[in-house]
């Protein structure tokens, strides 16, 4: 490595580590606090507040996870569950949670050493051309004097010990410093990561919660299916079935009567199934089975009344059932763009991975748009959800609304 890219990466890691001065030095304090801390839950006396105790701590752990996310590139996601119930029952999960043990552990941890570490990485930079400086001037120095590990008492030991030292510290610079700013980011991604176990218990929670939201779904559709076809498709066919009984009846006596009833027969037949047509619809598009997914969403984009900038792959197909929640997600996105968000023009792309498959529908509107005030938007989340996808909706106010959906379709 050359001298040039050796200083980036020891300014670098100097730069990180005195950084993290802004939660070692809290971390040093906290450290020093929790053994009271812990004496006084023994004793009963602190545990309604340790709720807010635990605060400041997580907060510092927060900081520190977007740093060692920058210098690690991956995400840490957090291990905590949401506060719920009363404040000691809030203590009794807090005590039983391994992420608050982790936390504490890391608080101790990297009180100490970051400090430490820190001072050390930004002291080496002046004491490089300080003892470099020394056989310039440390006859001037009062007898006795030392400059970190030498005593300078001739000119002998003035003419080569301080470049040892000099050596000695741009060893610790170009060589600790850098391990040091590694090795204290992986602190953190080690300790203020879920454990497996914790993750895996966050996994089967969220599985039962899509599931539950996927089997009230799926109960919803089907009660809306039974609604269409009870007042609407069966409530044409009952007319249709008295208009043709009637014409039956007057054929004989009166022939215009009973064909113009025959006409109004064969319009609610029309009707019905218009109606059957569009019950269908809502269970798997037909456009999906004749044209596939490029083709039903170019259908879609064509019905709009703003212009549709379309991003779509053009090959493959992948499984029914991610291409009708795809159509679904592109067909409410759409609707909403064209009903509430004042939109000049909009972006759909389709991106097919070899395990997912990405959706990303993009406007130039009002944003503001929010999944917990419309159903639209937590109707995506929900059918989405069932088929372990993820959904993410960026809408600063002002901004544009921008909806991301992966749903999974490996084999």
């Amino acid at each position: 490595m050359g001298l040039r890219p050796a200083l980036r990466r020891s300014g670098a890691a100097t730069v990180y580590l005195a950084v993290g001065l802004r939660t070692a030095l809290p971390a040093t304090l906290f450290s020093a606090v929790v053994p009271l801390v812990a004496v006084l839950a023994v004793l009963f006396i602190a545990l309604p507040w340790l709720p807010d105790l635990i605060k400041p701590v997580r907060a510092l752990a927060r900081i520190e996870r977007r740093r060692a996310r920058e210098a690690l590139g991956r995400e840490i996601p957090e291990p905590y569950e949401p506060p719920r119930g009363t404040a000691v029952e809030q203590t009794v999960r807090l005590l039983g949670a391994s992420s608050t043990w982790r936390d504490l552990l890391w608080l101790t941890l990297h009180g100490w050493t970051g400090l430490i570490m820190a001072v050390l990485a930004v002291g080496m930079w002046p004491s490089i051309p300080a003892s470099l400086s020394l056989p310039l001037w440390w006859w001037a120095a009062p007898e006795g004097s030392q400059s970190a590990f030498i005593v300078l008492d001739g000119w002998t030991k003035a003419l080569t010990l301080p470049f040892l030292q000099a050596a000695l510290y741009a060893a610790i610079l170009f060589w600790l410093v850098p391990r040091f700013a590694r090795w204290q980011a992986m602190l953190a991604g080690f300790l203020l990561r879920p454990t497996r176990r914790s993750a895996l218990t966050e996994r089967v929670e969220l599985l039962s919660t899509t599931r539950a939201e996927a089997i009230e779904a799926h109960g919803a559709e089907l009660r809306r299916i039974e609604r269409d076809l009870h007042d609407g498709t069966q409530a044409q066919l009952v007319a249709v079935a008295l208009r043709l009984g009637l014409a039956d009846r007057r054929f004989d006596a009166d022939p215009d009567a009973a064909r113009a009833l025959f006409l109004q027969a064969r319009d609610g037949v029309e009707d019905a199934l218009t109606q059957l047509r569009t019950v269908i619809r809502g269970i798997y598009p037909p456009i999906l089975s004749d044209r596939g997914l490029d083709g039903a969403v170019r259908a879609l984009a064509a019905g709009l009344p703003i212009p549709v900038h379309l991003d779509l792959p053009g090959e493959g197909r992948v499984p029914a059932a991610v291409e009708a929640a795809a159509y679904f997600v592109v067909a409410e996105a759409l609707t909403n763009i064209a009903r509430h968000s004042g939109a000049s023009r909009a972006e759909v792309s389709l991106q097919r991975a070899a395990t997912c498959l990405r959706v990303r529908v993009r406007d130039d509107g009002e944003g503001g748009a929010d999944p917990d005030r419309g159903s639209g938007l937590a109707g995506i989340r929900r059918r989405v959800a069932a088929l372990d996808g993820t959904t993410r909706i960026d809408s600063p106010a002002g901004g544009g609304t921008t909806l991301e959906v992966e749903l999974p379709c490996a084999s």
